[in-house]
């Protein structure tokens, strides 16, 4: 395989003029159907898309299809756009320019390099172009669009660089992997594009200059968040494939709403998801999980959704040796408890399966590089992964909702694998010839196509909800009468019936703290249905005063949050002996019971939690309608306080641990072991807020704390989380917000 080097473009020099005055009319739709540049072997295409929004196509040596894989809606749910391919009207040559205007946004080419711009009025009636970002130059260095392609193949790898300034904040990327990062500003970081566990990461920003980029790039790669350019490497690609869109400074709200008008939004959830969830790792027989339901019964203890863990995929789907009718069962759960029941999912088939010959045979099986191949091992057992990328292999699926249970959790769907940084889920398998494997998918390669998967994976199952079977999801859907609970997402996966979670963490106190970022992180790259493993995924130890400590303060902070989940628990000491059949089964307590000394107070959340649903409703109902951020960073609603500013630039923990959840509630987690007080900055009040004659009020004493911009040290015992609320009590509870 010969490599045929570098393609690069003539070093280009335009205006660093951050401001100008500028003859456009910034209340026309569209300027122009479209600007094609042609530099001979690169083509690239801007075109307008969605409200103020620009979309930038480039590929080499021949036009893009307009018809690679994307998780743009087609057309947009407002604005321009869609339905017209790559259709353009006009033509740039080589060093030329061009102007197209959509709304707000101006993207300028001069000289070749292209500029973005958002346009205002000023007082006297002239317009002002702000210039967002541009395609990095400077006097020595290499293009902004860079390329390196093997001669054999029609895919290449490409580096495309925008400029920044060292002062310039970034918020967004996704989730980046348990359990350190507390960061909300990403300045300064390299994100890595590699779907695993906990990993969670997306190539979409905003920037407090009052834009949002992201990238419809499914491909591995990274972004490169430095002083004076940030950087988007794709490892492989056959178009790049980008999207720009403005709000004024510190409108947040209308980026998101803007962002999801072009990948979709989230369906309103159906009411019982809004409550308590209750599962472990893993209830494994029918008895077990009924016992559940009547203990749930008899101690008059609210739940809405429990979840009983199978691999699915396993031998069989249900076995009969442990739930000899799933139906009946559903149907006793619903009887004593009113929840739903939840079956985990997983995307892999076991060699000893019934159903891996079909799948085999029909190629609906993930292969590598190499031929089949091996892909992972479980428990000692050989395992593949469905190719979630191939319509039939989402079909396949379909065969589960006929069996009474109608929400799934689709664990482990991160691609490439089983979804974790290794294969064979740790164990000591010396016969592998590769330490990871290079997955072939349907679509294409794990490092042109593998972020995608998780995409396709919710995808299969929201057809599955819809009985739309091979037919894309037209992002028009309002509401879910199911849902799936998912570990990984890509863009746009957000218009599915489907919440993410944020994997397998740590039970320590500093990773409740650090969930809060990852949450804002999430939320910020347009993802707000988000939940959690409440008490940590991995090394809670129940029986201990710390463990029960730990447990109640995560779920105090789970009531606010849009998903309230007693989620698994895998490490515990009990004096219950667990069986060695099947794999995981577990008989050691995760109910709110099992937390004796604390049980009271447990009680005592989870009904404040149904207290809070037509709040939590409403802030779905916001969602759905417009895009508005459930968990939200400080930073979107009091960019007008500079400690919320400084203190975001800076990733300072007084700042980046506590969040908004809705506009009313301000959330700060008590994260240290013995801590009864905490020190919690209230904001100061924006004008909005002002005008409504808000204060901060604390919500366990109702003192009035004013309008903010001051730290209070408030007392924090166990069963009063530091929240602070804004307007009425009264509204709040019943969603009048």
């Amino acid at each position: 395989m010969r490599n045929l080097g570098l393609y690069y473009l003539l070093p280009l020099v335009h205006s660093a003029q951050t401001q100008l005055v500028w003859n456009v009319d910034s209340d026309v739709a569209a300027s122009s159907t479209g600007l094609k540049l042609e530099n001979g072997f690169e083509r690239v295409y801007v075109q307008p898309y969605g409200e103020n929004g620009i979309r930038v196509r480039a590929s080499l040596l021949r036009d893009p299809t307009g018809t690679e894989p994307s998780t743009l809606l087609d057309p947009p749910i407002e604005g321009p756009g869609g339905g017209v391919g790559i259709s353009t009207d006009t033509l740039v040559p080589f060093m030329g320019n061009g102007t197209l205007q959509n709304g707000n946004i101006l993207a300028r080419i001069t000289f070749g390099v292209i500029s973005f711009y958002r346009v205002s009025t000023a007082t006297n009636g002239s317009h002002i172009l702000d210039l967002l970002t541009s395609e990095y130059t400077d006097t020595k260095t290499i293009t902004a669009r860079f390329y390196r392609q093997d001669f054999p193949s029609n895919s290449f790898a490409a580096e495309f660089s925008f400029s920044s300034n060292p002062t310039e904040q970034f918020y967004g990327a996704g989730q980046q992997a348990c359990c350190t990062d507390n960061t909300i500003n990403k300045k300064g970081q390299v994100v890595d594009f590699l779907n695993f566990n906990s990993q969670v990461t997306l190539p979409i920003y905003m920037s407090n200059k009052g834009y949002l980029q992201f990238f419809n790039m499914p491909g591995q790669g990274r972004l490169e968040f430095t002083p004076y350019r940030t950087r988007y490497v794709a490892t492989q690609a056959t178009v790049v494939d980008y999207y720009i869109t403005t709000a004024d400074p510190d409108d947040y709200d209308k980026l998101q709403k803007q962002y999801t008008s072009v990948t979709g939004r989230q369906p309103t959830p159906p009411d019982f998801i809004l409550g308590y969830q209750q599962s472990k790792l893993r209830y494994w027989n029918q008895s077990q999980v009924l016992d559940v339901a009547q203990r749930f019964h008899d101690e008059k203890v609210n739940v809405s959704l429990i979840i009983f863990q199978r691999l699915v995929h396993s031998r069989r789907s249900f076995d009969p040796t442990f739930f000899p009718d799933h139906a009946a069962m559903a149907a006793e759960v619903k009887t004593l408890t009113g929840a739903e029941m939840m079956v985990s999912l997983w995307p892999s088939v076991e060699d000893l399966s019934v159903n891996y010959l079909p799948l085999q045979q029909s190629g609906l099986l993930a292969t590598t590089r190499d031929g089949t191949g091996v892909i992972d091992s479980f428990a000692g057992v050989y395992t593949r992964l469905i190719d979630s990328t191939n319509p039939a292999a989402r079909q396949f699926l379909c065969d589960y909702f006929s069996k009474g249970i109608h929400n799934f959790w689709i664990d482990q769907d991160d691609g490439g694998s089983l979804g974790e940084a290794f294969i064979n889920n740790g164990q000591s398998i010396s016969s592998l010839p590769w330490a990871r494997p290079f997955t072939q998918y349907f679509l294409g390669t794990q490092e042109g196509y593998g972020k995608m998967y998780p995409f396709f994976h919710q995808q299969g199952i929201d057809e599955l909800f819809s009985n739309l079977t091979l037919t894309m999801h037209s992002g028009a859907s309002t509401s879910c009468e199911h849902m799936s609970l998912t570990r990984s997402t890509f863009l746009g996966g957000q218009r599915f019936c489907s919440y993410l979670w944020s994997g397998d963490t740590d039970s320590t106190f500093d990773v409740l703290l650090q969930q809060v970022t990852a949450g804002v992180n999430v939320g910020a790259s347009g993802i707000s249905s988000w939940t959690l493993d409440i008490g940590g995924f991995s090394g809670l130890d129940i029986d201990t005063a710390s463990g029960q400590e730990l447990f109640v303060k995560w779920l105090s902070m789970g009531v606010f949050l849009p998903y309230v989940s007693s989620i698994r628990v895998q490490s515990r000491n009990c004096n219950i002996t667990s069986p060695s059949t099947p794999f995981f089964a577990n008989n050691c307590p995760n109910e709110p019971w099992s937390c004796a000394d604390n049980f009271e107070i447990i009680k005592g959340y989870i009904a404040l939690r149904y207290q809070l649903k037509p709040y939590v409703s409403r802030l779905f109902a916001m969602l759905q309608a417009s895009g508005k951020t459930i968990v939200r960073g400080l930073f979107f609603d009091f960019s007008n306080d500079p400690k919320v500013v400084s203190g975001t630039a800076a990733n300072d923990p007084a700042i980046v641990h506590q969040y908004m959840f809705g506009p009313r509630l301000l959330v700060a987690p008590n994260g240290v072991l013995g801590a009864t007080t905490k020190e919690v900055y209230l904001p100061r009040l924006n004008s909005a807020m002002l005008a409504q004659n808000f204060t901060w009020t604390h919500w366990w004493s109702e003192e009035q704390f004013g309008e903010g911009g001051m730290t209070v040290n408030i007392s924090a015992p166990l069963d009063h989380i530091p929240v602070f609320y804004l307007g009425s009590k009264d509204d709040i509870f019943a969603g009048k917000i």
